[in-house]
């Protein structure tokens, strides 16, 4: 796609929403909207967003039995998300079902490890080796389950991208460069990292593969959040 950002829009307001997505909507490639936002609005809201004329990305990580999963898949089918995500840690049964279940030309990816944890949160779950070995091994999971890829961070995109040369890669958890003590691009953005830990910029993870960059708060929390999308796009 011509421009890989998806806007994590989610807003607890639909109206905000609809106001903030038809704001930037010309400089990025998707919005992807979340369990806040369809915990919220449900599929009255995607339809509202969905009629502003970008991709749907529906970020619900899904993760239950197979039967459940696919189920689930089947009810979201009308809403004709371009991408939907599950959890890699369901398994390939799971995995399997979901994919088989989901729309013609919806992508199905799988989230490896969340961009708010790290290693020791990993250890505490009594999970063992590194957050680049644990993406690794959940990635091999996804694609021998047929799935069109996975979201992980960009520490790990580049590797992941080196053994699935065609998978579909989405990366969350992005501060532009301004917010990792480089040159500031814009005064606008504001300069913090929230719960995420593992971090890099739109620009670094694009160059690494990433085939979606999924940004949120530097843009909708921005000062002004065209200038800040735009920013973000001329990085790109």
């Amino acid at each position: 796609m011509s421009n890989p950002v998806f806007l994590a829009l989610d807003l607890p307001q639909l109206e905000a929403a609809k106001e903030l997505c038809s704001k930037v909507k010309g400089h990025i490639g998707g919005v992807k909207l979340g369990l806040e936002f369809f915990c919220a609005h449900g599929h009255h809201g995607v339809h509202e967003i969905s009629a502003l004329g970008l991709p749907v990305f529906l970020d619900l990580k899904l993760h239950d039995i197979p039967n459940t999963v696919a189920g689930a898949m089947q009810s979201i089918h009308v809403l004709e998300p371009a991408i939907v995500t599950i959890h890699a840690g369901g398994g390939r049964a799971m995995m399997e079902d979901a994919k088989a279940a989901a729309g013609e030309g919806c992508k199905v990816v799988a989230v490896t490890m969340l961009t708010s944890l790290d290693q020791r949160d990993l250890e505490r779950t009594g999970v063992s080796g590194t957050p680049h070995d644990h993406v690794m091994r959940l990635a091999d999971l996804a694609y021998a389950a047929g799935l069109d890829g996975i979201v992980c961070s960009g520490q790990e995109v580049k590797s992941v991208h080196q053994q699935w040369k065609d998978g579909f890669l989405v990366v969350p958890g992005l501060r532009p460069a301004a917010l990792n003590g480089a040159t500031p691009g814009s005064s606008h953005v504001q300069a913090n990292s929230n719960d995420q830990k593992r971090i890099v910029t739109p620009r670094k993870a694009r160059d690494e593969g990433a085939s979606v960059l999924v940004i949120g708060r530097p843009i909708s929390r921005a000062n002004d959040p065209l200038v800040a999308a735009r920013e973000i796009e001329g990085t790109l």
